[in-house]
């Protein structure tokens, strides 16, 4: 069985590779017997590990996923970019309701990155990727308060095996329905989400 179908499926690594650095919080899961991990962590591409590159990340010392994220065990990581209902109202031909979305899912192999300044390191450098402000800030990866946090988060590097892009867009539908439906993604991605943040902090 092939699925998701063809035109869901996107073959370009490049654009695997755009997602990831575009969206770079991952829902990161292990399995160790029938218990399931999942982390929230976002994840930085290495293109200079491996075939596929690698994915470098932190995660507290005391999540108990930190048991699973090394020695080269399989871990999979899941990259959402944007998603939203599709009306049948958008199109201009007569379809079914639907949603669209942007995923990517990343097998790996996970190790533990065991020196602290290595750590560091890699802290400064995803600080350094994230930072999109005019005057962007800069980690001292020398910081005594730095060099403590090392002792309290792992660092993780995830080897990519395998990838795989789900980019479900109404490719199957004519060519203005897709563009229709690509502006109702873009113009619901813009949301204001003021009311909806406002609503869940201030209690």
């Amino acid at each position: 069985m092939n699925y998701p179908p063809k035109h869901h499926q996107e073959t370009q690594f490049s654009n695997i590779i755009e997602t990831i650095k575009q969206y770079p919080l991952a829902t990161l899961i292990s399995a160790k017997d029938s218990e399931i991990f999942t982390t929230h962590v976002p994840l930085i591409y290495d293109a200079t590990d491996g075939e596929f590159g690698s994915l470098i990340g932190h995660i507290d010392k005391f999540n108990p996923h930190v048991e699973l994220l090394q020695s080269n065990i399989p871990a999979q990581a899941i990259f959402h970019g944007p998603n939203c209902y599709i009306s049948p109202n958008v199109y201009s031909t007569t379809q079914f309701p639907t949603w669209n979305y942007v995923k990517v899912h990343i097998s790996a192999k996970a190790t533990r990155i065991s020196k602290n300044d290595d750590v560091i390191a890699s802290i400064g450098r995803m600080t350094s990727f994230l930072e999109t402000s005019e005057n962007p800030y800069v980690l001292d990866e020398k910081n005594p308060r730095a060099q403590a946090l090392a002792d309290y988060i792992v660092g993780v590097k995830l080897e990519i095996t395998a990838w795989e892009g789900k980019f479900k867009l109404s490719q199957d539908k004519t060519r203005k329905d897709t563009n229709l439906a690509k502006d109702e993604l873009i113009q619901k991605s813009r949301n204001d989400v003021t009311a909806f943040i406002n609503g869940i902090l201030d209690r």
